[in-house]
């Protein structure tokens, strides 16, 4: 998917957001096409789901009793490898400069197609190794839910931690613990699951009107002011 985005952005100059967010869509027909037919559990009473995975095939838990699994140095080492691609490359300045300014970039002589296609190759094996550590750990099985949002989600984990590899860590950690907060409020207060949603949609609200009140001064004139600007 990550391919094609790259593909019209670069040949028809497609709205790569825009684009990511149908295939959406279409990957996941795909999956149900595939838990209702191929890849269905034939010992699974009749629901779409997979066969669980074998030991071999999941990913080792770290901590016994717990879901924290491998998948966590994967995040870190991911956070790591990203920050010195960004902070210590040539390609990383040239791709930070791409996404500020790309007529600077292209001014530059910086290859603009070339890095488009490096940024968004890099997001989707990001993004299949996230998919692959979240299947073979806590689920253990394909199934049609195995994503109550998470894409979305990485919205607002990328505005908050400021489109910083380091901070997008600690965001996703906050982010993590919305979840799991969410589902306890459900189960201890009786309050619908959707209240994280909604929470996590009035964080975004906030987090995007302070940048706004930041960058913004606004000003409110008085009465005495049109009037001499009337007057004049």
């Amino acid at each position: 998917m990550g391919l094609l985005a790259a593909w019209l952005k670069t040949r028809f100059n497609a709205n790569e957001i825009l684009t990511t967010i149908m295939f959406n869509y279409i990957a996941l027909y795909l999956l149900l096409y595939f838990v209702h037919g191929a890849l269905k559990d034939p010992d699974g009473y009749g629901f779409p789901e997979s066969a669980l995975f074998s030991d071999a095939a999941t990913l080792p838990i770290l901590i016994e009793d717990t879901r924290i699994h491998i998948g966590i140095l994967f995040a870190l080492l991911a956070s790591v490898s990203i920050w010195v691609l960004m902070q210590r490359s040539f390609i990383g300045f040239q791709i930070k400069v791409l996404g500020a300014d790309a007529n600077a970039a292209k001014l530059a002589g910086f290859k603009h197609k070339h890095l488009v296609w490096i940024a968004m190759v890099i997001s989707a094996a990001l993004a299949g190794l996230a998919g692959a550590s979240e299947v073979t750990g806590p689920i253990g099985q394909l199934i049609p839910s195995i994503s109550p949002g998470y894409g979305y989600a990485a919205i607002i984990v990328a505005f908050l931690g400021r489109l910083h590899p380091i901070g997008i860590l600690f965001a996703s950690i906050l982010m993590a613990l919305i979840y799991m907060g969410g589902e306890l409020a459900q189960i201890e207060l009786n309050l619908p699951l959707a209240v994280t949603a909604l929470f996590q949609g009035m964080l975004l609200f906030y987090l995007l009107a302070c940048d706004v009140l930041i960058n913004f001064r606004i000003r409110l004139k008085t009465a005495t002011a049109n009037n001499a600007a009337m007057g004049n």
